[in-house]
This record gives C-alpha cells, structure tokens and sequence, in this order.
C-alpha cells in the first residue's frame, strides 16, 4: 500500500462528516419525503432501511476497500487492483460519472442561491402561480443560473485547493453540524404550526397497503442513489482512510446520517404543507415552487418568521449541495492531479473550467436555446438520464462483481478486518451480499428504471 506521502483525513470525525457530506444532498430533502409520504409512510422508511442494509452499507464497503488499499484516485484504484485486465475500466466509469454529475449538479445547486438571495431579498411573494411562473421564468433565464452555477462551483474550488485536511476536512466540519442546526431548527418551527401533526401523521403512519413491488424498487432506488454509490467519491475519499478506519463502521455512520437527514426533510416538508392543506409533490417544483409558497402562507401570522424560514430553507439545501459537490469535484482533480502528474491547484482549476462551461450548456439547455438539445432533449437531461440510469448501476453493479469474484479474498478480509486488528465476525454474510445479492439488487433497480419490471 502507497501511502507514504498521501494526504490523509486527520479525525475519525473528518471522515465521518467529510464522507457522510457526499452521502447528504438535495435528493435526500426534495425526493425522499415524497417517497415515503407517497408509499406507506412509516412502511416505505422501514423497507428503505432493510435496502440499506442490504445494498447500501455492502456498496459502500466495497468502495472503501479499493480506495483505501489502493491509495489512489478512482481510476488507477481499480487499475492497481484489476492487473492488466479490463475490469479496470470499473475506475474510468467511476470518474466520468462523477465528473458530469458535477457538471449539471451544479445548476440545480445554483438555483439554491438564487433562491437565498430571492428569500433575502423580500421576492418571493405571492399567490402560487406567482411562484411557478418565478421558477419557470429563472430557469429559462440565458444569464442568471449560469452565473450561480458558476458561483457554487468556485466556492467549491476554493475548498477543493486547500487539500485534504486543511479544505476538505476543515469544511466537512463547519458545513454539517452547520446543515443539521438549521435543520433541526426548521422542524421544531415546521411542527409548531396549526395542523401539524398531521404531516408528522402522514410521514410516520405505516400504511402496509402499499407495499408492493414498485415501493421495494423505488427505496432500493433510493438507498442506492442517495448513498454517491459508484460515482468515485466513497472510493477516492477512502484513498485518505488511516489504516485504523474501521470500514463497516464508518459504512454504517454514514448512512445512518443521510436517513435521518432525510427523514428530518420530511418532519420539516409534511408539517408545513399539511398546515395549509397542500399535498407536497417532488422534484424540483416541491422546493422552488411548492414550498417558498407554503411558508409564506404557513407563517402568514407572522411574516418575519416565515421570512427567517425561507432564508434558512435555501440555506440548508445549499449547504447539502455544496457537501457533494466538494466529493465529487475531488474526484476528477484527484485523477487529474495524480494521472496528470500536476499539482492540485491545476488540477482543481482544470475541472472548475470544463465543469463550469458544461453547467452552462446544461443550464442553457433548459433556456429556448433548442440547439444544446439532442434528439429534442435537454443536454441537463440526457446528462441526468446518462449518469442516473447507465453509468450508475453499470459502475456498481461491476463493483460488485469486482470485490465479489475476482478480487483475492484475502484482500478484501485483510482491509475488512484492518489486517487482523478486528473480528470482522459479519465479513462472510458482506461479501456473500457483495458475490450474490447486491448484483441483483441493483440488476432490479436497472430493469425497473428502463421500464422493463
């Protein structure tokens, strides 16, 4: 193992919160409430846990592995271990995946700053078709999200530069605790409003009724996405693991820490909606349309509160997207830095330049500029459709088979076990999961996602 010189996290906090950051983003508050609110409540949570279990952790281990072992960015991880034989392309997918997801990610997190900025400002007032036309208006506006696409992306570069310890790390630990104080404050103010408990009813009533084929594919769907399973960020953030991490037990932290987050979207987004009997629904016309329109409504009484609160919302959700971005910017200027042979600085900068130019494509393609479009589709959406439904569960899916069946077991026990230092009592039920269950976890997800199940 190469890792001498290699920067490492400094705390077992740090990889904590830095990894879990990657984990946490917009998905967790925009799409999981609706998901768990529209399949069962209380029973969708529980299945979505036993898919963690049972996919999520397994992945994630699996990541850190090679990461850790390998000590290196994505790519050469899988090319060290893969011997000269094409299971290395594994690492090339894991790169470029999480590059493009950088690229149009970050449109959608600049949308979050401009709605900061909005919030501040004192616009976001108005009936409800005012807030749909706002929304549609900006998003197809040629100059404005460019400039916040841009704008998240330097600030994501600017932590990116400072290295591992002194950015990464240093970040992880402002921006989370930052994320889970504004979140708690936004639901204990969620759950004081009139009717309430009928969102929080809602969330956590389990209604066994729905349980069916499409609930289980749709938290399998969830538990994998939301976890940066296969996007290079686990494996290259494991590549800065001390030799002392305790794999399975970061794995489980971790995911822990993206379900609560989740669930603590729902306790905020159900209480407030329900207070002033609107249904939520998802995506992105839940947070820019639908909610600007139930706080102010919700905190009508008392306009300042509901003002504070809307300030904080985007806040929150910018501080999520922000989280993910630093993980997966680190993923190509890792690559770039090490394949490259060019300090971190360049690399950094080479990565913010290509990801800004492709976010304003993508942006602009949501624009009536029809000539970024391919086949009468977005470029946002055929990067959306290419990350999300191909190279994600392709990359894990050959993960699996990677760690599961070529890999040397001993490999896999020695870094599972931190070279004997741990019991590792649950190594055979992982990697039965990783041979076995996992492969065809995410096989369903595939099939269900093209429309085949």
């Amino acid at each position: 193992m190469e890792k001498d010189n290699r920067a490492n996290f400094g705390s077992k906090l740090g990889i904590i919160l830095a990894t879990a950051g990657s984990a946490v983003g917009l998905g967790n508050i925009w799409r999981f409430p609706y998901m768990t609110g529209d399949n069962g409540g209380a029973a969708f949570i529980f299945v979505y846990i036993m898919c963690v279990f049972l996919l999520g952790i397994p992945c994630i281990v699996n990541e850190f592995i090679i990461g850790r072992y390998s000590a290196s960015n994505t790519a050469r991880a899988y090319c060290k271990l893969s011997n000269g034989t094409p299971w290395a392309i594994i690492g090339y997918i894991g790169v470029l995946t999480g590059f493009l997801v950088t690229s149009y990610y970050s449109v959608v997190s600049g949308w979050c700053l401009q709605y900061i900025y909005a919030s501040a400002a004192g616009h976001l007032k108005g009936d409800p078709q005012f807030f749909a036309s706002y929304f549609a208006d900006f998003e197809k506006d040629p100059i404005k999200p460019v400039i916040w696409a841009v704008v998240i992306l330097v600030i994501t570069h600017l932590i990116i530069i400072r290295g591992v310890k002194e950015g990464i790390e240093k970040a992880s630990k402002a921006l989370m605790p930052a994320l889970f104080v504004i979140l708690i404050i936004l639901v204990v103010s969620a759950c004081m409003l009139p009717n309430a408990w009928e969102g929080i009813e809602f969330l956590f009533k389990p209604d066994f009724s729905k349980v069916s084929k499409d609930l289980f594919l749709g938290a399998l769907g969830q538990a994998f996405f939301s976890l940066s399973i296969a996007m290079g960020c686990l494996c290259t953030f494991a590549s800065y693991f001390t030799k002392d991490t305790d794999l399975t037990s970061s794995a489980v932290q971790i995911s822990v820490i993206d379900t609560v987050v989740a669930i603590l979207a729902g306790l905020l987004i159900f209480p407030a909606a329900f207070s002033i009997g609107v249904s939520p629904d998802s995506g992105p016309s839940l947070i820019f349309i639908t909610l600007p329109n139930v706080f102010e409504q919700a905190f009508s009484s008392v306009p300042i509160i509901g003002y504070i609160v809307a300030i904080c919302f985007y806040i929150l959700l910018s501080l999520a997207a922000l989280t993910s971005l630093i993980s997966l910017h680190e993923v190509s200027t890792a690559f770039l830095h090490e394949e490259m042979n060019i300090n971190r600085k360049t690399a950094a900068t080479i990565v913010t330049v290509i990801c800004s130019v492709i976010a304003a494509l993508c942006s602009l393609s949501l624009s009536d500029w029809d000539a970024i479009s391919i086949g009468g589709k977005p470029l946002f959406d055929i990067l959306d459709y290419l990350t999300g439904q191909i190279l994600l569960p392709v990359g894990g899916f050959l993960t699996c088979l990677f760690v599961g069946w070529y890999l040397p077991k001993k490999i896999v026990r020695d870094e599972y076990t931190n070279y004997g230092s741990m019991r590792g009592k649950f190594f055979n039920i992982y990697l039965s999961c990783v041979k076995y269950l996992c492969p065809a976890l995410i096989l369903l997800i595939f099939l269900h996602q093209i429309g085949v199940i």
